[in-house]
């Protein structure tokens, strides 16, 4: 129960809908459109299988399953966060990698006050 309000809480945050929660299975299916679909399977206290039956979603899930494969227990946000954006591209939406916006972003503020600053006197000349 706990995991299907943590996955409703990342739905309300995507493109994506949770639409079916099977507690016995500890699985938990999505769906965004354009027919993007995945399911988590959630065995005890980790999550350890994300699968897609769309033969066109398949590939697009490598990245998150070698996430999951690698060491340590991964929690379903950090999962469902690797998942939306493998499927970035399918749903129409920008790749985003993470590091070199944060990158861009602190480059772009670090020059804006300097324009600024030149801007200011250069009217005040």
């Amino acid at each position: 129960e706990a995991l299907a309000e943590a996955a409703e809480r990342w739905c309300a945050r995507t493109p994506f809908q949770l639409i079916a929660a099977e507690e016995t299975e500890r699985r938990m299916d999505f769906y965004a459109e354009p027919g993007v679909s995945f399911y988590v399977l959630c065995p005890e206290a980790a999550c350890g299988h994300v699968w897609s039956e769309s033969e066109d979603c398949l590939p697009f899930l490598q990245l998150a399953q070698d996430y999951i494969s690698s060491c340590g227990k991964k929690t379903l946000h950090e999962i469902l966060e690797k998942v939306f954006k493998s499927f970035r591209p399918l749903l129409g939406l920008p790749d985003v990698d993470d590091d070199a916006f944060e990158e861009y972003n602190a480059d772009v503020e670090e020059e804006e006050p300097e324009a600024d600053h030149q801007q200011m006197g250069v009217s005040q000349q």
